[in-house]
């Protein structure tokens, strides 16, 4: 009997097979290995960036505990104090225009009151709170001296600068039509005076002086064209302004008190 090769066709081509698989595989993880080494390798540098941004976010802001605990931490904690900042910012602007607006209220209550509705009026602007006066009720043309209306007017309006107080700085303004006498050599001393009278009608009525300024600006800060005489009547006016700055400086002395206060309880 004649024994047949019964070996299976195509085995010895199966192991050939067999090992280009394992050769495929071992290179595949060698790949993987290089990705995963490179991936820590970038990773390393990126840490030691993020230490040096870290750093210098530190120096810039004065802050010293800034987390270091990984960059998306550290760039949230770095956004919630910037944050912090500008709200704080946004609430204490809140709380300098809230106090401008009640002085204005003020005022408003003060000309209704008095009927000097359109010769009298107040606004909120970058100045501060500003009381705007027609100068032909306080003033003679060309002069310094009170109208007989102006010293009642003035007085009335005592309360309101020692209800509210924080530097008041009064400002003369004329038209751009020429004045020249021994008394006034220009607008610019006829502006000066008239703030100077105030001011001093103010001091004598119990203002403390330290509050107050008198400026004279002359033709040169025109709120309507000098063309018309019309232009020219609103141009020539005395403005009472509570001044910005000091009510934010007052109000931020005020809750700085506040705040020790708290911390020594």
């Amino acid at each position: 009997m004649e024994w047949e090769d019964i070996t299976p066709q195509g085995s010895e081509d199966a192991g050939e097979g067999e090992a280009g698989w394992i050769t495929t595989f071992s290179d595949m993880m060698s790949l993987l290995l290089t990705f995963f080494i490179l991936l820590f390798s970038i990773s390393s540098v990126e840490t030691v960036k993020f230490k040096q941004i870290l750093e210098s976010i530190q120096s810039a802001l004065g802050v010293e505990n800034v987390p270091e605990a990984g960059t998306r931490e550290g760039l949230e904690m770095v956004n919630i104090e910037a944050q912090s900042k500008t709200d704080a910012v946004d609430e204490f602007g809140g709380m300098v225009k809230k106090e401008l607006n009640k002085i204005k209220s003020s005022v408003e209550e003060f000309i209704e009151k008095n009927q000097l509705n359109g010769h009298v009026s107040v606004k909120v602007d970058d100045r501060g709170a500003v009381i705007t006066i027609s100068d032909f009720v306080l003033f003679p043309e060309g002069s310094a001296t009170f109208t007989p209306s102006a010293k009642p007017i003035l007085k009335k309006m005592t309360p309101l600068l020692k209800q509210f107080p924080y530097l008041v700085r009064v400002e003369g303004h004329t038209d751009n039509l020429p004045i020249s006498n021994s008394k006034y050599p220009s607008n610019w001393e006829l502006s000066a005076a008239r703030a100077a009278g105030i001011v001093r009608f103010y001091v004598r009525n119990g203002i403390d002086p330290h509050r107050l300024i008198a400026v004279g600006y002359a033709e040169f800060r025109p709120i309507a064209d000098n063309i018309t005489p019309e232009g020219r009547e609103k141009n020539r006016r005395v403005e009472i302004v509570y001044v910005r700055e000091d009510v934010r400086k007052k109000l931020s002395r005020k809750i700085n008190i506040i705040a020790t206060v708290k911390k020594s309880k």
